[in-house]
């Protein structure tokens, strides 16, 4: 079977805008750039700003920053059909303080900054496209705030298997207690456990 083409991930990216109209579409397919990465290639690394929002057609990266004491913290999994931006830096066009490293062989479509500002003052739903990313780059930060505020390290391990089943088999147990906050151990006894009820 070949592998998709330019034009394939395009359309898919364009699939998820259904809202739009055809003429919105057009204008956004015109600067719609298609890259891949290597596994272990990054995306964007800390201290680089942003020019284009990332669109996910086919792959895993994973979001991290690494702290005082120079370890790795990871703050997040971004998949197929899913956005990869550190969204408040990019609204801003300022550093960002994050690294984004592809976990597989990843293929992203970037949309320009230049060109989603041009969509806000051309088309009346070019504010409501921003909106949307705005309300899932909130929603997914405030669920990891509360995740550590009222939830127990079992309850954060089994809420992630419920929502992200699909990755299980791709992060690494390092990677997966990182994000969780925990130690390994904790999260392999945690998973012994679980596993023996």
């Amino acid at each position: 079977m070949d592998s998709p083409s330019q034009e394939d991930h395009i359309r898919s990216y364009l699939s998820q805008l259904h809202t739009l109209t055809s003429a919105e579409i057009a204008f956004f397919k015109t600067d719609l750039k298609v890259t891949s990465y290597s596994k272990k290639e990054f995306f964007l690394k800390e201290g680089e700003v942003q020019k284009a929002m990332g669109f996910i057609s086919e792959g895993l990266i994973r979001r991290y920053y690494v702290n005082q004491k120079g370890n790795e913290i990871t703050t997040g999994f971004n998949k197929e059909n899913e956005y990869i931006t550190d969204y408040p830096a990019f609204i801003r066009q300022k550093p960002t303080k994050y690294f984004m490293q592809c976990l597989e062989p990843s293929t992203v479509v970037n949309l320009p900054y230049k060109v989603i500002h041009e969509a806000y003052e051309k088309f009346d739903k070019g504010q409501l496209y921003g909106r949307l990313m705005a309300e899932q780059t909130l929603t997914t930060l405030n669920d990891r705030i509360e995740g550590f505020l009222f939830h127990t390290a079992e309850e954060r391990y089994l809420k992630f298997v419920e929502e992200n089943s699909d990755l299980i088999n791709r992060i690494s147990l390092t990677h997966l207690s990182s994000f969780l906050g925990i130690e390994r151990q904790s999260l392999s006894r945690i998973r012994k456990r679980i596993a023996g009820k």
